[in-house]
């Protein structure tokens, strides 16, 4: 590949072909969606995936399409990964002595496991937390493990569409909200939409619950909102910024003497934000899982 200088003082990347033709622009836009949005089609080191399409399902005004994308199967590959590390830890485990504790990858994953267990789901959800730690471990491990299939040649990130974080943030506003439902009674469950502050009496009562009412309700709706955006958008801007930087190279690449500088630097900067992305990866993870937690634990206990 080679860049060549263009008329009017303006540099642009082309691609001389073996025909003396030019091929297209180097377009930085469209490297960056091709590489972070979704896509019917998987590629692989020598040739492409073109996989499995479906007819869509038509329900009323809706459209419902079940076909194969390479985020869903990234979401399928990490699940098999997730369940995977679960079954080889927890055998690991069992196999040893109670006294003995185990070695290696399994002790960083029992670690984990007890940091969850005691820190993130019972210090944040209190009494009856044993019903949720395999939800909250789950969440965190799943993602984590979406998070660094980003972070891996020919991978991708599928936290890294909103409709996976929003997926994921759903069903968490549902364990909440249904779980809380059964813990309150319908009452209780009422009184954390229809809330008054306790002590107030008199007309002030009604005036607090016509602006406390809204107020409840939003926030219901905004929780997993919040989750869904943190997560899409922090995993987003790492690999738009990490391709950026790559795409220096190509956008540079027809200055003769400041190419190679630009290149050095450009892999330099990658490089250290490839290091913050592997930090970053667990950092959302845990956040996702302890903020779930700590939802829980308010609609857990009335007072």
């Amino acid at each position: 590949m080679r860049f060549l200088p263009l008329a009017g003082q303006e540099h642009e990347a082309v691609q001389e072909t073996a025909e003396g033709g030019h091929a297209e622009a180097f377009d930085l836009g469209e490297m960056l969606s091709h590489h972070i949005l979704n896509a019917r089609e998987y590629e692989f080191p020598g040739f492409v995936w073109h996989m499995p399409q479906m007819d869509p399902i038509h329900l009323g005004g809706m459209t419902i399409d079940f076909s194969l994308t390479k985020h869903t199967f990234l979401m399928l590959v990490a699940a098999v990964i997730t369940l995977a590390i679960g079954l080889v830890v927890a055998r690991t485990i069992s196999r040893r002595h109670v006294t003995a504790a185990p070695s290696g990858f399994a002790n960083a994953v029992e670690a984990m496991v007890v940091f969850f267990r005691d820190d993130v789901c019972k210090g944040n959800i209190g009494h009856g937390y044993e019903r949720f730690a395999p939800f909250i471990l789950t969440l965190f491990f799943f993602i984590l493990t979406m998070n660094l299939l980003g972070l891996m040649p020919w991978g991708g990130t599928p936290t890294g569409n909103i409709s996976v974080t929003a997926a994921l943030a759903i069903i968490t506003f549902f364990v909440v909200e249904i779980s809380g439902f059964f813990k309150l009674g319908a009452a209780g469950y009422a009184r954390t939409i229809f809330f008054v502050p306790p002590g107030t009496e008199g007309v002030w009562k009604l005036v607090m619950l016509l602006v406390m009412t809204p107020v409840e309700f939003l926030s219901k709706l905004t929780k997993p909102f919040a989750l869904a955006i943190r997560l899409f958008a922090n995993m987003t801007a790492g690999h738009m910024l990490i391709f950026s930087l790559l795409g220096l190279i190509f956008v540079f690449g027809n200055m003769a003497y400041t190419r190679w500088v630009v290149a050095g630097a450009s892999f330099a900067m990658t490089t250290a934000i490839m290091m913050l992305e592997l930090l970053v990866a667990f950092i959302q993870a845990y956040i996702f899982a302890m903020l779930s937690a700590v939802f829980i634990g308010l609609m857990q206990h009335e007072h």
